[in-house]
């Protein structure tokens, strides 16, 4: 079904005609919201330290997760202690053991059940405090107040909470995909118009893509640095030194995420012929849909493993990737929180 609307997306068809109605409904929503925030009338909660916000303006995965990593790693070279708050997309509800009413994220023991995939991979990748709820303010709020040490809060996939005030944004395209057929929720893939993009502080394009005029700063972010982690003991073996191991062997990839196709042509392009098993973005993997007896290895995207490594065996590898900004981006993060502290001293 993923799949279907995904095709209906890419075009003007008789599905997107007949969704009109719908369209206009959820635009006039979506717009009226805004309106409602930017006019005061809703009221953005305002952290007492700066809020950096990366989303995107579609449905699906754009590579919002790579991007914050390495923004929280990019923060703490420089100095900051960041921190991390994120929807956590099929995460359980908060039980009465959480009287904050958040999960808060222990790399290595909270598992992607609890939290969600990309919070706990966040969590195990960067090392600072991470906390999941549908209410963002709460969530910072947590952090805040069982992390004293933290003076800057990276939100993930939280473009449209509005609830939340931010001091920076920062938009995620798919380069590829770019918008679909350039029409809102349910009849193109758009959660607010492209027009948003003009109001945002940066627009980070993943992989090629078209010039994007509606963008106020436009920055590239390309793959690299990969390198395979075994899940049974945490070896890790270079690219090449992967593709040599995986010469002539029975590979097989999984991946569980928006676009499993582009996962799978990385790997071709760094040498490694593997037979591809697409799942739905965020599946929740079962130990039987790993056993696959003609595998010699089996290859998976790291926020698939954080959901595999309980029943791994020695054949089974992830891909980490790094996301590559060039260095323009992290000076002009810096210089917006620079002036957001400049004006808070005022």
């Amino acid at each position: 079904m993923q799949r279907w609307i995904e095709s209906q997306w890419a075009r003007i068809g008789p599905a997107a005609v007949l969704l009109l109605p719908l369209t206009a409904v959820f635009a006039a929503i979506a717009s009226l919201r805004r309106a409602l925030y930017r006019a005061g009338i809703l009221k953005a909660w305002r952290a007492g330290v700066p809020v950096v916000v990366v989303g995107n303006i579609t449905v699906g995965g754009s590579g919002k997760t790579p991007l914050v990593i390495a923004i929280v790693d990019s923060l703490r070279e420089a100095g900051f202690s960041p921190g991390v708050v994120s929807r956590g997309y099929g995460a359980v509800p908060p039980s009465a053991d959480d009287p904050l009413g958040v999960v808060r994220v222990f790399p290595g023991v909270t598992t992607p059940e609890r939290a969600g995939d990309e919070p706990v991979l966040i969590a195990e990748r960067c090392n600072v405090p991470v906390f999941v709820s549908t209410d963002r303010p709460r969530a910072v709020r947590a952090l805040l107040a069982t992390n004293p040490e933290v003076d800057v809060v990276v939100s993930d996939d939280g473009l449209q909470h509005y609830a939340l005030a931010r001091d920076v944004e920062i938009a995620v395209v798919d380069g590829a995909r770019l918008f679909g057929n350039g029409m809102l929720l349910p009849s193109g893939p758009l959660r607010e118009p492209v027009s948003r993009l003009a109001s945002v502080d940066a627009v980070v394009v993943n992989g090629e893509g078209a010039s994007l005029d509606a963008a106020r700063r436009t920055f590239a972010m390309a793959p690299g640095n990969e390198r395979f982690v075994s899940l049974s003991d945490g070896r890790t073996l270079s690219a090449p030194d992967f593709a040599l191991m995986a010469r002539g062997a029975r590979v097989h990839a999984l991946a569980g995420i928006a676009h499993p196709a582009r996962f799978f042509d990385h790997l071709a392009r760094l040498g490694v012929r593997a037979t591809g098993h697409a799942f739905s973005d965020h599946h929740a993997f079962q130990s039987g849909e790993l056993r696959l007896p003609e595998a010699e290895l089996v290859v998976m995207t790291e926020k698939d493993a954080v959901k595999c490594r309980s029943f791994a065996d020695a054949r089974m590898w992830c891909l980490r990737i790094d996301a590559l900004l060039p260095g323009d981006f992290d000076r002009f993060l810096l210089d917006c929180l620079k002036a957001k502290r400049g004006s808070q001293a005022a």
